[in-house]
């Protein structure tokens, strides 16, 4: 681990997912060897909480990466509520769905640089085996620029929700 750790330290913004893929390891212990200025952690206990609070940061981008597809979406993030074992989306925005929320391990609050693009603040929502179910990004304006007001309550939610689990 001390040569990712090594690694992400000297090179943190590229794809996490192809760093997983190149050193054989999931992405939960890539972001474990982020440097700890970039990332805090938070029990998957928190994960409604977290959602109902990014339900009100206005457009965020929500993006699912597999092998085989990243996708995103960007609009705002509507309340949810649980149904038939589900955390159900709906309502007024381009993201809806249904996510085993109970199935969230834990989450990663992460803020780095990435790929020449300035910094990034993202909420990864990990499973059990320690892969993203999904991750929901701060928003960017019309220049690329982070939303400052979404940087703040990232920042707000990160120390609320990583604090309560240290």
């Amino acid at each position: 681990m001390e040569s990712l750790r090594a690694r992400l330290l000297a090179e943190p913004g590229g794809v996490l997912e192809a760093v997983a893929a190149e050193t054989g390891v999931s992405l939960r212990t890539v972001v474990d060897c982020l440097p700890e200025a970039m990332r805090g952690f938070a029990p998957g206990s928190a994960a409604e909480a977290a959602m109902t609070d990014i339900a009100g940061w206005g457009p965020i981008t929500f993006l699912v990466h597999s092998a085989d597809l990243v996708l995103e979406c960007k609009g705002p993030l509507p309340l949810g509520q649980f149904g038939r074992g589900f955390y159900n989306l709906a309502g007024g925005s381009p993201i809806g769905g249904h996510i085993r929320l109970g199935r969230c391990a834990d989450l990663a609050f992460v803020r780095r640089p990435f790929m020449g693009s300035g910094d990034s603040c993202a909420v990864i929502f990990f499973n059990g085996d320690g892969e993203a179910m999904f991750k929901i990004f701060v928003g960017r304006d019309e220049k690329r620029q982070l939303l400052a007001d979404q940087v703040e309550r990232f920042l707000a939610l990160r120390d609320r929700l990583c604090l309560s689990a240290a």
